[in-house]
C-alpha cells in the first residue's frame, strides 16, 4: 500500500491518502475504514434528478468527487473490491448531498480516509505499506543448465541472479550439484519469508533434494510449482497461478498458527494465559500481557458498538502496548482466528500468571 500523504487536521483526526495496490491492502482497509469516518475520492454516480424533462438516461453516469461519511464497510473478497458506503457530505456537485452512496474502491484506487486512528489501526496500515516496500517471497527457476531468482514486489519482479552452466557430459560439463550450490547460497541471501521452486521436469525436485541436505532452513520454506519454462516466463506462469499470493497467504496462517498452537500448549499446562475479554482486560491491567491476540471480526463489531463484551478492547491494546506488549489481530477467514473465536476471540500469552 502507498501512503503519499498524512496528516492532522484541525479537529485533531488524521488525514490519510492511501492507494491500495493489492488485495491485502484491500483487507487490511476494510479494518481500518469504520463507521463515523469521512472517506473521499473520485468516483461517478447515476444523478438522481427532481425534473420530469431531465431524468436520466438510462444508465448514463456522471464522473464526480465525494466525501461520504461511513455507514457501512464491506470487503468483496470475490469481486476484488471494497465497498465503503455512506452519505454524501460533500461533493462536487451540491445537489448530490445527503444522498446515499458506496465507493467501490478497487487496487489502485486513491481514497482519503479522515478519521481517529487506532493504535492497531496505524500498525495495520504500516504493516501494509512495509509489504509494498519489502519483497517476502522468492522464485527460483532451475532446469538442467540453468536457474534464475527472482523476488517478487507489489509492482512485478526483480531478477536478482541468473546461473548457468553446462551439465551432462562432455570436457567442459559441470556436475548438478555446483549448480545446485550456486543457487542454494543464492537462495539463502534473499531476506524473503518464504521460497517457490520451479521448472519443468524433475531438476526441481533434485534440487529440493539437494537443499533438504545442504540448506533444510531454507528447504522447509519452499513450495514446489511446475511450470513449461524458467526464467522471466517461468515467473510470469508462477504468478499466473496465484502460487505467490497462495504462499504468501499460508505464511500468514502459518504465523498465527504458532501463536494458537502456544496458546492452547499454555491452556492445556495451567501456565501464563488468559482468554475472553474479562480474563484478559485484567491481565492488561496488571501489565502481564506479552502478546495480545484478538479477532479482527470481533474488533470490528465491539468498535461498532454491535459486540456484547463489558470491557472497552481499544483500552485493551492501547495498555497492552504502553506496557510493553506486542498485538496480533488475527484473521476470522483462516482456522487460527476461528479456534481464537471459540475461546471468545480475544486471548493474551502472559509474561508470568496472575494466580
Amino acid at each position: 500500500m502507498q501512503i503519499p500523504s498524512q496528516e492532522t487536521t484541525a479537529e485533531g483526526a488524521q488525514r490519510i491518502e492511501v492507494v491500495p495496490e493489492t488485495l491485502d491492502d484491500l483487507w487490511h482497509l476494510s479494518y481500518v475504514i469504520e463507521p463515523g469516518d469521512l472517506v473521499s475520492g473520485d468516483t461517478t454516480r447515476r444523478i438522481q434528478r427532481n425534473d420530469d424533462n431531465l431524468r436520466d438516461k438510462g444508465g448514463e453516469r456522471e464522473p464526480m468527487w465525494i466525501q461520504i461519511e461511513v455507514t457501512d464497510v464491506e470487503f468483496a473478497k470475490f469481486a476484488n473490491r471494497l465497498r465503503v458506503g455512506g452519505e454524501i457530505v460533500d461533493c462536487s456537485r451540491e445537489d448530490q448531498l445527503g444522498f446515499h452512496h458506496t465507493l467501490n474502491v478497487e487496487e489502485h484506487t486513491e481514497l482519503t480516509v479522515e478519521k481517529q486512528l487506532k493504535p492497531d489501526q496505524a500498525d495495520r496500515l504500516e504493516e501494509a505499506v512495509e509489504a509494498t516496500e519489502n519483497p517476502d517471497v522468492a522464485i527460483a527457476t532451475v532446469e538442467e543448465g540453468q536457474a534464475h531468482v527472482h523476488t517478487v514486489a507489489q509492482y512485478g519482479t526483480e531478477e536478482r541472479a541468473t546461473i548457468t552452466s553446462t551439465t551432462g557430459k562432455g570436457e567442459y560439463a559441470r556436475p548438478r550439484k555446483e549448480l545446485f550450490d550456486e543457487l542454494a547460497a543464492v537462495l539463502k541471501r534473499q531476506d524473503v519469508d518464504a521460497y517457490i521452486l520451479a521448472g519443468p521436469g524433475f531438476t526441481k525436485q533434485d534440487a529440493l533434494d539437494h537443499f533438504q541436505d545442504e540448506i533444510p532452513e531454507v528447504a522447509e520454506q519452499i513450495t514446489v510449482v511446475d511450470t513449461s519454462a524458467v526464467g522471466d516466463r517461468g515467473v510470469h506462469e508462477v504468478l499466473k497461478r496465484g502460487a505467490v499470493e497462495d504462499v504468501q497467504q499460508q505464511t500468514r496462517i502459518a504465523e498465527e498458527a504458532d501463536y494458537i498452537d502456544e496458546l492452547m500448549d499454555r491452556i492445556g499446562s495451567g501456565s501464563e494465559v488468559a482468554y475472553g475479554p474479562e480474563e484478559v482486560a485484567k491481565a492488561a491491567d496488571y501489565g502481564a500481557i506479552e502478546t495480545l491476540l484478538v479477532l479482527d471480526e470481533r474488533l470490528r463489531l465491539e468498535r461498532a458498538g454491535e459486540g456484547d463484551w463489558d470491557i472497552d478492547v481499544d483500552q485493551i491494546i492501547e495498555t497492552t502496548e504502553q506496557k510493553g506488549g506486542d498485538v496480533t489481530v488475527f484473521s476470522a477467514e483462516f482456522a487460527p482466528g476461528q479456534q481464537l473465536s471459540n475461546l471468545g476471540g480475544i486471548a493474551a500469552l502472559l509474561r508470568y500468571r496472575l494466580d
